[in-house]
């Protein structure tokens, strides 16, 4: 018969390294994500500031919102030019990738690249681009023959100037999607068509574009929720006009306001949020409903080009044309600009080339200081974001990790969550907590909120990449006597090196280009070079925007050039 001694087995369990850094992962994630968003959302419920003592629950802020003179004009401002933006992007990208990718247009891959520019680019310099060349003073609108012609027809200040201009900035993003469904047809469909009589554009018409509908359809849902978060081209265009979306309404009433109604603001912001998140959602039904358009099978076949006949040339002149009107004038001219005292088609060049504005930038210390921070924020700020990334893939995709579900959906969640939120949501956030005060007015809270900004564009340059990677090399390892932890460090994470590569480029670019976060937080001392852009721009310097535009531009450049050269990585999907 045993005896029972009363004393509890002792715990042989070895320590599982996996578990805080699992945990760890998670708990850094839900508090990146959720940090900006509850301030928001408890802001549109209080009577006064969340930072001070005086307040009380209501919900009158969202009457108040709602009767407030004018802002149902704002709402419709803002779903017009979100639903113009879209109009714009979707036939220009479409078109594109139809151009570019099915047909035999000559010099099809140099007027892609040529296309995708706008993509690296910030929507802030490419509108003092389009200034430059299509503003009141501009250069082509100088040149324009008013005397014979009357004024130019082209007006920027306008919801349809600022749609034209936020559709060609945001066309890369429906090229992208339309240009790897299009050469994904089933070939043997084309050519049915084809033997029954049908000419090139009749198949195009009937045949390749009905089966591009999935990816048409999800990027017109992208463009016209990136369109909603538009701020500068509105800034620098609808404000002079009075025309006020519901960004430029948050940053009127928030940060450049003597006297910020925080109520009204964050009940504007919490319903910017909901329609995105709404949105985003939508994106996500309609990627997840497309099986019905699949037409490749398990041959790897690739459709014939179309033969645009006696088209080719003249639609090949189009297209030039478009990138010289649309992508190389304005940065060609702001370029120009910033090595020029005055630009004008009245005055020869050769009177006023200088390089005044580029000593200038580095004669006042807010500029060098803006650049420092942009160089620190993205050079620091992208690789914390990288290692941070690299730690959710692995743990989302390649661990047992209970919760690994639902830090893979706290992770793709900012996408639902515009710039100008984020940095309401931070500044609120930060005013709140005791104990951060001192990352207020540093770079660093640009840092974190950044991070919290692009995580999903980083996973999405990750998580394909994993799933590309047999589970058997995991398991090997584990069968050797491997940790979890081991096995990422020893395996996955070397594999996973061209990917993070791509990860950092992704968030190196993105941080340095970005501003409409970085405008609700930054301080004297933690300028960047996009709120810098905008701080010049107001006081009328047109140099000095120029110049410090230029700089951004070679950056972006320089880097995009050395990760393609050096690793060969692409930077778009």
């Amino acid at each position: 018969m045993g005896v029972t001694t009363g004393e509890a087995a002792p715990n042989t369990q070895p320590f599982r390294r996996e578990v805080p850094i699992q945990w760890g992962t998670f708990a850094l994630t839900l508090v990146l994500v959720a940090g900006p968003l509850i301030p928001v959302l408890l802001q549109s419920l209080l009577t006064g500031a969340l930072y001070e003592n005086d307040y009380t629950l209501t919900l009158g802020n969202f009457t108040r919102l709602a009767t407030l003179p004018g802002f149902g004009l704002v709402l419709l401002n803002t779903a017009l030019l979100a639903g113009l933006t879209t109009l714009v992007a979707q036939v220009a990208g479409t078109a594109a990738a139809v151009l570019f990718g099915r047909t035999d247009l000559p010099m099809a891959r140099l007027l892609g690249e040529f296309f995708l520019w706008p993509l690296y680019l910030s929507a802030l310099v490419l509108s003092f681009g389009w200034y430059a060349v299509y503003g009141p003073s501009g250069y082509l609108t100088l040149l324009w023959p008013s005397s014979l012609l009357g004024d130019a027809p082209w007006n920027l200040y306008s919801l349809a100037g600022m749609a034209l201009v936020a559709g060609v900035s945001q066309a890369p993003l429906a090229y992208i999607y339309c240009l790897s469904s299009a050469t994904l047809t089933d070939p043997t469909l084309e050519e049915s068509a084809r033997i029954a009589g049908a000419g090139t554009f009749r198949t195009l018409w009937r045949v390749t574009l009905p089966l591009m509908k999935p990816a048409i359809a999800y990027s017109a849902v992208l463009n016209f929720t990136v369109g909603l978060e538009l701020l500068s081209i509105p800034l620098i265009f609808g404000d002079p006009a009075g025309i006020t979306v519901l960004t430029t309404f948050l940053f009127n009433n928030g940060i450049s306001s003597p006297r910020p109604d925080h109520g009204l603001v964050a009940t504007a912001a919490a319903l910017m949020l909901v329609i995105v998140c709404a949105l985003v959602w939508l994106q996500g039904r309609l990627l997840g409903n497309t099986r019905r358009f699949i037409t490749m099978g398990g041959k790897a076949t690739r459709p014939r080009p179309f033969r645009l006949g006696r088209l080719r040339w003249p639609l090949f002149a189009l297209t030039v044309l478009y990138l010289l009107a649309t992508v190389l004038a304005p940065m060609g001219t702001l370029i120009l600009r910033a090595f020029t005292s005055f630009l004008s088609p009245m005055i020869p060049l050769g009177e006023v080339l200088t390089i005044a504005n580029f000593t200038a930038l580095f004669d006042y210390p807010v500029y060098t200081r803006a650049i420092w921070n942009s160089f620190l924020v993205s050079l620091i700020g992208g690789a914390l974001a990288t290692g941070l990334i690299g730690l959710i893939a692995i743990t989302v995709h390649r661990s047992e990790f209970r919760l690994r579900g639902l830090l893979g959906y706290l992770a793709l969640f900012p996408r639902a969550v515009p710039g100008v939120v984020a940095g309401i949501g931070f500044f609120y956030a930060f005013a709140l907590l005791p104990g951060l005060g001192f990352l207020r007015n540093s770079i660093w809270i640009l840092v974190i909120a950044f991070t919290m900004r692009f995580i999903p564009a980083g996973i999405g340059a990750v998580a394909p990449m994993l799933l590309q990677v047999s589970p058997d090399l995991d398991r090997a390892a584990r069968v050797q006597g491997a940790d979890w932890w081991t096995a990422s460090r020893r395996i996955m994470l070397p594999l996973m090196r061209p990917a993070l590569v791509g990860c950092f480029t992704i968030l190196f670019i993105s941080f340095f280009k970005e501003y409409s976060t970085a405008i609700f937080l930054f301080a004297p001392g933690s300028e960047v070079i996009g709120t810098a852009l905008l701080q010049t721009w107001v006081q009328g310097e047109i140099g000095l925007v120029a110049a410090l535009a230029t700089l951004q531009v070679a950056v972006i450049a320089v880097c995009i050039a050395a990760v393609r050269g050096f690793f060969g990585v692409k930077l778009h999907g």
